[in-house]
């Protein structure tokens, strides 16, 4: 690393300690800027981001589209509250009301996906009277009480025990497991489609169809946390769609805002005849700025087609991996995978703990999760001249 490089992160690392709540473990860059799937550092050093944010970035960073919906929001309205209507607000209605899986015709929008998951909670109550919640082993809903309620993680679960509720959790992808669990005092089932921070992980098909049917024999909720695989990450729009289900209730966050923050929660009539005015809100609730954003998002993604490129280029990504695999079995012991979000298996935990700082240093910006997967979740529109030599690159690492 360049003296004057590392003098940056020193500094930076240094104001941070002074201040910050320390909570968080960063790699040793400080980003300035960031154009399509690329970034540059505050040396001038550019990186190929394979991350999105964490999949927020959908549309890649700062796309010519969404920054010209913030500036004019901006200059119009960036803020008022619920009493009133507001123009952008509508308009994400209207764009967004077609695309939800049918069914789906009530909305609610938020500031982040692990709001939206609480408030997908609390529509379960309200709708069944009941209080007890069944999720999945290594889930992933958010950090909020509400949300680490039903985490299948007890590393962010644990050291709010008290807090919380007794949890519930079951196998992902195990039906004969949710069946046992699920009873007349569940208020629902929530779980991810494909679990993103637990490993990419992928159920057999049939599971969420067969969760429905399973929730509807016992007068529970099916709730979709889409946080992570909506807003065409896995080739459709929502991933509930692979299979045709709509599920009582679903959240959406992430790549829903483009970098911007928002998410939203998202039911059916009979859902929403349960709740009461007053029943939820928020002061940025529906935040005009964000709707604004949240619309050119949704425009690019679909009128440039990205769930369909989501699907065909991660098809070839997983090909790539997998003969990759085949060619490197004692480093490698799993892909998969839907669409652009890729899941590939490390055998040694201890160098999968350094892939990211490795990958970083040689220009390019990777996440692993769930201790030794590496997940690509990259923007849908990521460039293939971007894609393919960072890609390349980070095998060279594994």
């Amino acid at each position: 690393m360049p003296l004057e490089e590392l003098a940056s992160v020193v500094n930076a690392r240094a104001q941070e300690a002074a201040r910050f709540l320390p909570v968080v473990r960063r790699l040793p860059l400080v980003l300035v800027e960031g154009r399509g799937a690329r970034v540059r550092d505050a040396e001038g050093r550019e990186y190929v981001d394979l991350t999105g944010g964490w999949g927020v970035t959908a549309i890649g960073h700062s796309h010519p589209a969404l920054v010209e919906a913030i500036c004019r929001q901006a200059g119009r309205l960036m803020q008022t509250t619920n009493l009133f209507y507001t123009r952008s607000q509508l308009d994400l209605l209207e764009r967004i009301s077609p695309l939800l899986p049918a069914g789906l015709t009530r909305s609610f929008f938020v500031s982040s996906g692990a709001e939206a998951m609480d408030g997908a909670i609390k529509l379960a109550h309200r709708a069944t009277g009941r209080v007890r919640y069944v999720s999945t082993t290594n889930s992933f809903h958010g950090r909020t009480l509400g949300a680490l309620r039903i985490i299948g993680q007890a590393k962010h679960r644990d050291p709010y025990r008290a807090l919380l509720a007794e949890a519930c959790t079951v196998p992902f992808g195990d039906l004969a497991a949710a069946r046992a669990a699920i009873d007349e005092a569940t208020a629902a089932f929530v779980v991810e489609p494909i679990q993103g921070e637990g490993g990419v992980n992928v159920p057999p098909d049939g599971y969420l169809r067969g969760l429905l049917e399973i929730c509807r024999a016992k007068g529970a909720l099916l709730i979709l946390d889409e946080i992570q695989t909506g807003v065409g990450r896995t080739g459709t729009l929502f991933a509930c769609q692979h299979e045709g289900v709509t599920p009582d209730v679903m959240t959406l966050g992430k790549g829903l805002g483009g970098g911007f923050p928002i998410a939203g929660f998202f039911c059916t009539d009979a859902v929403a005849k349960t709740v009461s005015l007053g029943d939820h809100g928020g002061t940025y609730a529906g935040n005009p700025l964000a709707c604004a954003a949240a619309d050119a998002v949704l425009g690019v993604v679909t009128e440039e087609k990205l769930s369909e490129r989501a699907a065909e280029l991660g098809g070839r990504v997983m090909d790539r991996l997998r003969r990759f695999m085949t060619e490197n079995d004692s480093r490698v012991d799993d892909v998969r995978g839907r669409g652009l979000l890729v899941g590939m298996s490390l055998t040694d935990a201890e160098r999968a703990a350094t892939l990211s700082l490795r990958a970083a240093e040689a220009g390019v910006l990777l996440n692993v999760t769930a201790g030794r997967v590496m997940r690509l979740f990259p923007a849908l529109n990521i460039p293939e001249d971007d894609l393919w030599p960072a890609l390349e690159k980070v095998l060279t690492l594994v």
